[in-house]
């Protein structure tokens, strides 16, 4: 199939790309290749996160323009599923590309939309880069197998299975990674011949929405990428849809677990968050520790489904952790994402800000003792500093609940087998970390530890992106990474003789 040429293929058009100082961002829906600028009458409006300045009123779509989504995906599939796996290799290196020209756009759209610290927008951009091109490559490499037959009345037989696209694919995507958690359901999804129709998260919909003009110009059949900024009641008429194969849902367990019950026959795959916890052990660098952890529980104030929320240190060792954590927590700076220096940027909404003071003052109220921050720094833009706890219980919602900002909690534990324990204390299970030298310790921790990753001398926010990525408990099911996700959004088929 080949590439659209009609325009420079590598170029988000002015209307779409033009900024605040120059004029607006997107305001449409994207539906079966077409910009939509119609709707239900009613707007969503997309702000700067640390401003509170509108960007864009993107129209809510309708009920019946969902159907037309659906459609048209459906559509699409036997378009897709025409395509070789070389012709959608190379339409994924395009885009590749076409987000590489483009990526001071994209982080520039993160940052605001998101209001994510415009360093980490960056490397959200150059994550996304890796996905795609990851992408890319699985698509060459997506085989079946052929089935051991040779013994009782299998004998003289053969048996081989090929991967089979499982058809139309529902995705719903939250506000905090609004690129590159996108990508890790639409480009394995399109690698392996499966048409999309997106609902991306309300307060971050304009990165998807120029993300959909890109996918346009590289090459793909119209109705493969579906874009629909939409309510719940609306988004409801994509989960039930028969004609939709699979959901791909990356938000909270709440809502998880209730789209999956609405989805009847679909396949799910569901990433919910967590609580993610870290061990400190004897004998490690205690320093180089406590940096990294600082960062990886306050960067983009803590709004990661695997920021370091729970650390529990080897009580021979706590002291000079807690002092070296503390001093870590003071250096971290908060405030405008634009300014590079800045880690802790705003929290999304003035609801999250409020709720991060109200569990911080319930903890403090039930006996908990604070460390570092505590406190706004800048109300009117909801920036909240970092803020370490102690002498926290497990029924406090800091410790049992997904904070999603930028609190954390440091606790003695008698013992590296204790510490195992209070990591799972959790009902969620999606990564945690274990500073260790000790090589028993590790295997300890990958035998007993009850988390989707154990990762070791790092912080459970470390994420390759082709690595298989999902929790058990309430943390979800299903995996993500390019070459899981895509044995997720497709089937063998045997075919013996």
């Amino acid at each position: 199939m080949p590439v659209n040429t009609t325009t420079p293929p590598w170029t988000i058009s002015a209307e779409a790309l033009n900024l605040p100082e120059d004029a607006a961002f997107p305001r449409s829906n994207y539906i079966n290749g077409r910009k939509r600028t119609d709707g239900n009458g009613r707007f969503n409006t997309v702000t700067d996160k640390y401003h509170g300045t509108a960007l864009a009123h993107v129209p809510l779509a309708t009920a019946a323009q969902m159907d037309e989504a659906i459609a048209a995906a459906v559509a699409a599939r036997s378009a897709l599923r025409r395509m070789s796996a070389g012709e959608r290799s190379r339409n994924l290196a395009h885009l590749a590309h076409a987000i590489e020209e483009n990526a001071d756009v994209f982080a520039r759209t993160i940052m605001q939309e998101a209001g994510k610290p415009i360093g980490y927008a960056e490397a959200e951009v150059a994550r996304a880069l890796v996905t795609v091109r990851t992408a890319a490559a699985e698509a060459l490499r997506l085989t079946g197998e052929q089935v051991a037959m040779d013994f009782g009345k299998g004998i003289g037989r053969t048996a081989i299975t090929k991967r089979i696209p499982i058809g139309v694919v529902a995705a719903i995507t939250p506000f905090n990674f609004p690129l590159n958690l996108v990508l890790h359901k639409v480009a394995p999804a399109l690698a392996s011949g499966c048409p999309v129709v997106l609902k991306p998260a309300p307060l971050t919909p304009l990165t998807s929405l120029l993300l959909a003009e890109l996918i346009d110009g590289v090459g793909w059949p119209a109705g493969a990428f579906n874009v629909l900024v939409a309510t719940n009641e609306v988004a409801e008429v994509l989960v039930r849809d028969e004609r939709v194969a699979m959901l791909s849902f990356t938000g909270s367990d709440a809502v998880g677990w209730r789209l999956k019950e609405m989805c009847g026959k679909k396949k799910v795959a569901l990433e919910l968050g967590g609580n993610a916890a870290v061990v400190i052990d004897e004998g490690t660098d205690l320093a180089a520790a406590a940096r990294n952890v600082a960062m990886g529980a306050n960067l983009y104030a803590g709004q990661t489904c695997i920021s370091t929320q729970r650390i529990f240190v080897v009580k021979s060792v706590f002291d000079p952790f807690r002092d070296l954590l503390v001093r870590e927590f003071h250096a971290l700076r908060a405030g405008d994402p634009a300014d590079r220096d800045v880690a802790v940027g705003p929290l999304i909404d003035r609801k999250h800000f409020r709720r991060i003071a109200d569990w911080l003052d319930e903890a403090i109220k039930g006996g908990a003792r604070l460390l570092a921050g505590g406190k706004p720094v800048d109300t009117e833009h909801n920036v909240f500093a970092a803020t370490l706890l102690t002498g926290t219980k497990p029924d406090m919602k800091v410790f049992s609940e997904e904070m999603f900002g930028p609190i954390t909690l440091v606790e003695p534990v008698r013992d590296f087998s204790e510490a195992i324990a209070q990591v799972n204390n959790s009902r969620y299970g999606l990564q945690a970390a274990v500073y260790t030298n000790n090589l028993a310790h590790m295997k300890q921790a990958h035998a007993e530890l009850e988390v989707g990753t154990v990762v070791i001398n790092d912080i459970p926010g470390f994420r390759i992106d082709s690595m298989p990525y999902g929790g058990v408990k309430d943390s979800g099911l299903g995996r993500e990474g390019l070459r899981y996700a895509m044995e997720e959004m497709t089937e063998p088929r045997l075919m013996v003789y």
